[in-house]
């Protein structure tokens, strides 16, 4: 799996209030075509989504299952599928400086043949471009508040 730290200026309460907010993720994630929530928790959190993303070599689907721990902790876990057999990561929320240390972590395998380095090369530039995304519609969303 890939491992990867960032630091935003907007506080953990905000991060994990964007990262929650799976329905806006088109708006901001790279590669995210189309979210639906097919369930939600008790707090009206996504507890099931199908996302479609643009993917290196297709467009693939899957479902996710979400834990929250807020605003510390959001973990997900693929439901196998066509297009992913497993899939497990998630983000965590450190206070810092006022701000918030961000650590994603993801581990993929994908249900169709990919070589090894080109699928550690996909793990990190998604976790990459999450992490961007993530924190720049934080300090937007921290900065119009």
């Amino acid at each position: 799996g890939t491992v990867r730290t960032s630091e935003a200026s907007a506080t953990p309460e905000i991060v994990f209030a964007v990262a929650a907010d799976l329905a806006a993720y088109p708006q901001w994630a790279t590669g995210v075509a189309t979210v639906e929530i097919l369930e939600t928790d008790a707090e009206g959190r996504a507890a099931r989504a199908r996302f479609e993303v643009d993917g290196f070599i297709k467009r693939i689907t899957y479902e996710l299952v979400y834990d929250y721990d807020a605003p510390h902790r959001i973990s997900w876990r693929a439901v196998p599928g066509d297009d992913i057999r497993d899939m497990e990561g998630y983000y965590e929320f450190r206070p810092r400086d006022g701000g918030t240390e961000i650590v994603y972590a993801l581990r993929v395998q994908p249900a169709f043949v990919i070589p090894g380095f080109l699928r550690r090369q996909a793990e990190k530039q998604i976790v990459q471009a999450a992490l961007r995304g993530l924190r720049r519609r934080a300090e937007e969303q921290a900065g119009s508040g």
